[in-house]
C-alpha cells in the first residue's frame, strides 16, 4: 500500500494530517496552590464553551483547538486561546506549566470537581471514589490527527478489491496509525517525559518514589485506569471497552483513558458503525519550557510517524497483542528510569530515530524535519539533553515548586503584555470550527 501511494505520487498527503490539540493546565495562585477562584467569565460558560472548558477538577483548564491542516497554525491556534484563558484570570492566578499538579491538600475532597453539570459531575464523582483525587490531576498534551482525504480516495481506488467503501479505509488506516502510535509510545516518553518528580500531596505519606524518574504521568503511578484497549481492528477495541463497562472495571465508555483513542461519532456504538474521523494521541507530558505545553518540532514529529506508519507494512494481525503487550512493558521501564540514565532501549531508540531520518530524506520532507530529528538523536545519545533530565537542575527538595512559580509568572506576563488578545467569548458566544479559525487568523 505505502509504495502505491509513493508510485502516485502521493507520499507527502501522507504527512498532511489535519491536526488539533487539546491542552490541560492547572490554575493556581501566587503560592503555587491550586486557585480558589471560580471558571473565567470572560471566557463565557464552562459547560457551554467546547474551545476553554474544565476537565476533573474545576482548577483543570483545558484549551481546545480547531483543527488546522499545518502544525505551525495549530500552534497559533493554541497560543491565542492559550493567552485568551490567561488575559481572563483573576489577578494573581496563573497557570502551572507542569504535567504533575502543584502542592495537594491533605483531605482531597476538599478539591472540587468540574461543574460541567449533573451528569458528568456524577461520572467524576464516582471516578474518584474508584481511584482517588490524586490520579485525576496529573495534565497533558493530547493531539488529534485527521487522515489527508486524498490518501483515503486513493487507496480505494487502487485497492477496491480488499475494502468495500470509504469508511473501511478509513478504520483501515486509523487502526495501523493508532498499532503504530502504541507500539512506539516508549519512544515518545523517553524523548518527551517531563514529570520526574511529584509535588507534596500527590502520593500518600510513605507512598513517595524513592527516586526521581522520566515520567510518572505515563508510569503505573499516572493518570487514570489502567485498562488495556485492544487495538487489532475497530471492532475488537469497541468490543474491549464495552466488555470492560459490562465487567464494571470502567464506569463507562468515556473513562477509557488509553494512550490513543479512536474519534468519530460520540456513542461507541455509532463509531463502530460510522467509522473513526480521527485518532487523539493521550501520551504526551507538558512540555514547561513552552507558554502553550506543546513546542510546534513536536507536532512535526508526531506527524512523521504517523506518516511513515501508513507508509511501511503493517502488522500482522496475529502478532498485534504480543507486540503492543511487549511494547506496553517498555513504555512502563522507560517512564520508571532514571531521567539522567542511558536507556535500557537506548540502541532500539537510536535504529528507529535513523530510520526516520531516511524516511524524511526519501520523501523530501525539508530541513525543519531534519533538524527535529536530529535534535531528537542527540537526546538519546545523550539522555542529560531529555526534558525529564534537564527539569533536574531545578529540583528542590524534592520540588519543583519553585521553577514552576517562575514560569508560570513568566509566561503570565507576556500573555498579559499582549496588545490585542482574543476576548471573543466574552459574551457567551458559541463558536462553531470554522468561526473560530476565522476569528483566530492572524
Amino acid at each position: 500500500m505505502g509504495q502505491t501511494i509513493y508510485e502516485n505520487e502521493a507520499v507527502a498527503k501522507t504527512s498532511d494530517f489535519t491536526v488539533g490539540l487539546e491542552i490541560e493546565m492547572q490554575r493556581i495562585d501566587g503560592s503555587g496552590q491550586l486557585s480558589q477562584e471560580p471558571y473565567p467569565a470572560r471566557i463565557g460558560d464552562e459547560q457551554t464553551n467546547p474551545w476553554i472548558t474544565n476537565d476533573f477538577l474545576e482548577t483543570m483548564s483545558e484549551t481546545v483547538t480547531p483543527s488546522a491542516k499545518h502544525s505551525l497554525d495549530a500552534i497559533h491556534y493554541l497560543y491565542r486561546l492559550n493567552n485568551c484563558l490567561r488575559s481572563a484570570l483573576a489577578p494573581g492566578e496563573m497557570l502551572w506549566p507542569l504535567s504533575m499538579p502543584p502542592r495537594l491538600p491533605k483531605d482531597k475532597r476538599t478539591l472540587v470537581l468540574a461543574k460541567m453539570g449533573p451528569k458528568k459531575e456524577a461520572y467524576l464523582q464516582e471516578w474518584a471514589k474508584r481511584h482517588g483525587y490524586s490520579q485525576g490531576t496529573p495534565c497533558g498534551a493530547h493531539i488529534s490527527l485527521g487522515i489527508d482525504q486524498h490518501v483515503i480516495e486513493l487507496v480505494l481506488e487502487k485497492f477496491s478489491s480488499q475494502f468495500a467503501d470509504e469508511r473501511a479505509v478509513r478504520n483501515y488506516l486509523y487502526t495501523v496509525v493508532a498499532q503504530g502510535f502504541v507500539r512506539y509510545r516508549w519512544l515518545l516518553t523517553y524523548l518527551f517525559g517531563a514529570s520526574p518528580v511529584a509535588e507534596k500531596g500527590y502520593f500518600e505519606k510513605g507512598a513517595e518514589l524513592a527516586r526521581p524518574v522520566r515520567s510518572i504521568r505515563q508510569s503505573r503511578y499516572g493518570f487514570g485506569t489502567k485498562f488495556t484497549g485492544d487495538y487489532r481492528s475497530l471492532a475488537a477495541y469497541v468490543d474491549r471497552i464495552e466488555e470492560g463497562v459490562k465487567q464494571g472495571i470502567l464506569t463507562s465508555d468515556y473513562e477509557f483513558h488509553g494512550p490513543v483513542r479512536f474519534k468519530g461519532h460520540p456513542d461507541l456504538k455509532k463509531l463502530a458503525n460510522n467509522g473513526v474521523e480521527y485518532l487523539e494521541l493521550r501520551m504526551l507530558d507538558l512540555d514547561p519550557s513552552s507558554a502553550v505545553g506543546i513546542r510546534t518540532g513536536t507536532l512535526r514529529f508526531v506527524r512523521l510517524l504517523a506518516s511513515y506508519f501508513i507508509m511501511h507494512p503493517a502488522m500482522r494481525e496475529g502478532e498485534v497483542e504480543s507486540l503492543l503487550a511487549r511494547a506496553d512493558a517498555m513504555n512502563m521501564a522507560i517512564a520508571e528510569e532514571s531521567p539522567t540514565a542511558p536507556s535500557q532501549y537506548q540502541s532500539t531508540g537510536l535504529a528507529m530515530i535513523r530510520h526516520l531520518e531516511h524516511y524524511a530524506s526519501q520523501i523530501q520532507l525539508g530541513p525543519e524535519y531534519l533538524e527535529v530529528l536530529d535534535d531528537l538523536e542527540e537526546r538519546i545519545v545523550n539522555p542529560a539533553n531529555t526534558p525529564s533530565a534537564r527539569l533536574l537542575a531545578y529540583v528542590k527538595d524534592g520540588s519543583l515548586e519553585e521553577y514552576a512559580l517562575r514560569r508560570a509568572r513568566h509566561y503570565q506576563q507576556a500573555a498579559l503584555g499582549m496588545l490585542h488578545p482574543f476576548r471573543g467569548f466574552e459574551e457567551g458566544r458559541v463558536y462553531t470550527a470554522d468561526e473560530l479559525r476565522a476569528a483566530l487568523a492572524w
